[in-house]
């Protein structure tokens, strides 16, 4: 097959174009480079089966020859990122996904919103369900994540019911492992550049919230399955087992060995309090369900962060 993974430099999609390259996929890598990084498919350089495109997905795209699918990763996916480049996020939201998706019209491929359980978010339904509406704040500033990634999935259904294209929805929870950005303001890169330095490890409010966080094989494994079946409602991915910031950032200094404490700041607004996957869908429809430990995923993240010095 020929693949085409829009933001395909950024940690997630750098990781796709990993995994279609090893199972013999032609893979046209498409990115422009305001989160994602050339370093993180750098090694695919020169490969017979990987092309990069720097291109901004806002912009009609151009892709000479047939595709099989398109999976549409490009988007900032960080808080830090996305409160930076609130116009961008919205853009790439939008448009992004509408230029997306008429490539696939055009080649007649199927097609793969990467959306996110920020859809849902500070809910009020624990854990989340795919059938759960959300509760999001559309003028705060999450707001141009989540209602981007709202409208995303909106327009993505439109062109499923509309056009006929063959789509995928996948809900992301919390997804770490190597290539992450040191700076880029998520919890598990934050605390494993704090622990590495010796400094306080900032859990924000008193860490009682909680996330589910797994480990980037397992969603790259459930994203190719759901591509497999025949199912276009939104698919939830991510790990069932929930857990406070708190224990993260204590289990975080028990695995590096670091004499870091514990220290506390303000709580950002519109900071969901609980966030955990029902997977019911996922093992239902696709056999899936996370299979790497939390431990053993953040020890291999961890060994990532420390051979390239990112303390």
């Amino acid at each position: 097959m020929r693949v085409a993974v829009t933001g395909g430099a950024g940690f997630i999609g750098s990781h796709l174009c990993d995994f279609f390259v090893r199972q013999g996929h032609d893979v046209v890598c498409i990115d422009n480079f305001i989160t994602g990084s050339p370093d993180n498919v750098a090694h695919l350089d020169g490969h017979e089966r990987f092309t990069l495109i720097r291109h901004n997905v806002t912009e009609y795209i151009d892709v000479a020859g047939p595709l099989d699918w398109v999976l549409n990763f490009a988007s900032p996916a960080s808080p830090r990122d996305y409160l930076e480049l609130p116009i961008q996020t919205l853009k790439v939201g939008a448009l992004g996904t509408h230029r997306t998706l008429g490539l696939a019209k055009a080649k007649a491929a199927k097609f793969l919103l990467a959306s996110t359980s920020e859809v849902y978010g500070d809910p009020l339904v624990h854990p989340q369900r795919e059938d759960y509406w959300g509760n999001v704040n559309p003028v705060g500033p999450r707001g141009v994540y989540d209602e981007a990634k709202r409208f995303a999935e909106a327009i993505t259904m439109a062109y499923h019911r509309y056009h006929g294209v063959d789509t995928r929805i996948v809900r992301i929870f919390n997804t770490f492992g190597p290539r992450m950005r040191a700076n880029d303001g998520r919890a598990i890169p934050a605390f494993v550049g704090q622990a590495l330095a010796g400094a306080p490890l900032e859990v924000f409010g008193d860490g009682s919230q909680t996330r589910s966080f797994q480990y980037i094989d397992d969603l790259v494994e459930g994203i190719h399955r759901l591509m497999g079946v025949a199912v276009n409602d939104p698919v939830n991915i991510g790990s069932p087992h929930e857990m406070t910031l708190l224990e993260l950032a204590k289990r975080i200094v028990r695995i590096t060995g670091s004499p870091s404490e514990i220290a506390f700041g303000p709580l950002p607004e519109d900071d969901p309090k609980v966030r955990q996957p029902d997977i019911t869908r996922a093992r239902t429809l696709l056999g899936w369900e996370p299979r790497v430990d939390t431990d053993e995923g953040l020890r291999l993240t961890i060994d990532w962060f420390r051979k390239r010095g990112q303390a």
